[in-house]
């Protein structure tokens, strides 16, 4: 079983093979922090997460950053909306972004470097791009000329005469900065201080860095000249993308990442999102409506390179999957006792079996959907297993491989980032009725039908039942329960 990935800059399938042995270097372009996330920030900083997740399950040593634009237009023209200042947007929706990922089950990058932290290693960036005259200065802003990189282009596919055609003069219109530029597709690397807004000092003048700029520097810093994995949404791939790739390799002369990776866009019901059609969904919003595993899952049960159609209908299917995933989960907890058997240390040949078939769908371009069909294979056997156990007091397979399997789910569920908590077993169905009470409920049943009062016996079982615990007489006088 090999790792293959879709780089999007050879646009095709690649064996995966890293800088250094079993050490991966990955960098997430991350939120530009103005408003609170939205549906496509989840599946983005999900998915990468979990594509860290199991890279490290493999046995890599992942260095995970993704950084935080903290000054931006946006967020200056939020400051401004609001009365505050950028400082004060930015702390507010970074923090919002920390609390709507822990509800996600986002676990946290290794680093969040924010721009205003990194000014040194952009200015020197900038500094380097000018002396090799790749960069040049215009009224105190700098820019970048694209004219000068032969290579400009190779990540989107997409040539500067054929932009320039497409164009058709609109630039000098929709840019108005047009006049400064020596060509009209290069790109600010600074930007001189305007009134009102912060400004740094810098060579060039008071001003502020321009955005592709900032996670060139950041990923110099954090990771190095060239990294492994470079990731973020497919609406990156071009500008973003493809000048990060023109300011980084013009200076070092090294491919600033060996693979590309872009997830793909949300649509609401067959259209983009977007705040003009009324259709942007919030993270907050969607967790006020849904379970946040079922969103999670919802998001991977989609391959990331596909766009996901966000319908109502879609959450619910994906509720009503988790659900089935959840009791699968849950097996253990529920008839391990019953069972007895304990966690295995290894597990068996058929578990073995089971991990193989997940691995290799998932070494497929990270084909977490394949994977996931493994882990419902698994949780509905249990949940069969487990009816037939409620109904027949036994199991048709041996206890230890129920237990394996069990042992195998919680372990593949856990690399997605599905977990449950043992309670949960019966914190709704039971209201909590320990074992101890159950066992009582039914020695009492047991007296009212040696007495031959059956109405009796029926109220208990009712009252049982109420609580989510289901009896079965047995030959010989013997009644087994369990948790339904």
């Amino acid at each position: 079983m090999t790792l293959s990935v879709y780089n999007t800059l050879t646009r095709s399938k690649e064996t995966f093979q890293t800088l250094e042995k079993n050490k991966v270097r990955m960098y997430c372009c991350g939120i530009t922090v103005y408003d609170y996330c939205h549906l496509g920030h989840a599946r983005t900083c999900l998915v990468w997460d979990v594509v860290r997740r199991y890279l490290k399950w493999c046995g890599y040593e992942v260095q995970y950053i993704q950084n935080f634009t903290d000054i931006d237009d946006k967020i200056l023209n939020r400051a401004r909306q609001e009365g505050t200042s950028m400082e004060a947007v930015s702390e507010k929706f970074i923090a919002a972004y920390f609390e709507d990922m822990e509800h996600l089950g986002v676990g946290k990058a290794d680093a969040y470097p924010r721009a205003t932290h990194t000014l040194d290693g952009i200015k020197r960036l900038v500094s380097e791009l000018e002396q090799k005259g790749f960069a040049y200065p215009a009224e105190g802003d700098v820019y970048y000329s694209v004219q000068k990189f032969p290579e400009y282009g190779k990540l989107s596919g997409r040539k500067l005469e054929d932009l320039q055609a497409g164009a058709s003069g609109r630039v000098g219109v929709e840019d108005p900065e047009a006049s400064k530029k020596q060509y009209p597709f290069d790109f600010a690397l600074w930007k001189a201080a305007k009134e009102g807004e912060p400004a740094w000092e810098s060579p060039w003048g008071n001003g502020r860095p321009g955005w592709h700029i900032e996670c060139s520097a950041m990923v110099r810093e954090r990771l190095g000249e060239t990294i492994d994995i470079h990731v973020g949404g497919g609406d990156l791939t071009f500008p973003h993308h493809e000048n990060e790739i023109a300011q980084s390799e013009a200076v070092t002369g090294k491919p600033l990442s060996n693979y590309w990776l872009h997830n793909g866009m949300i649509i609401v019901e067959g259209k983009k999102m977007s705040k003009s059609l009324g259709n942007f969904i919030t993270i907050r919003e969607l967790l006020d409506k849904f379970e946040p595993m079922a969103v999670r899952l919802f998001i991977l049960q989609t391959q990331y390179r596909k766009p996901l159609d966000f319908t109502e209908e879609a959450l619910a299917t994906a509720t009503n999957s988790w659900e089935t995933l959840k009791e699968g989960l849950l097996f253990g907890y529920q008839y391990g006792k019953q069972l007895g058997f304990s966690i295995p240390s290894n597990a068996s040949s058929q578990s073995g079996e089971l991990i193989t078939r997940f691995k290799e769908a998932v070494d497929d371009d990270f084909n977490f959907a394949g994977g996931l069909a493994v882990l419902f294979e698994i949780a509905k056997n249990l949940i069969r297993e487990g009816n037939i156990l409620v109904h027949e007091g036994k199991t048709k397979t041996a206890s230890q491989e129920l237990a394996a399997q069990w042992q195998t789910l919680i372990e593949l569920a856990g690399i997605l980032g599905f977990a449950v908590q043992p309670e949960e077993t019966n914190s709704n169905s039971t209201g909590g009725i320990s074992d101890a009470q159950i066992e009582a409920l039914v020695q009492q049943r047991n007296e009212a039908r040696k007495n031959k009062n059956y109405a009796e016996s029926d109220r208990l079982r009712d009252e049982l039942q109420a609580q989510g615990i289901t009896l079965i007489d047995k030959p010989g006088g013997v009644t087994i329960w369990n948790r339904s």
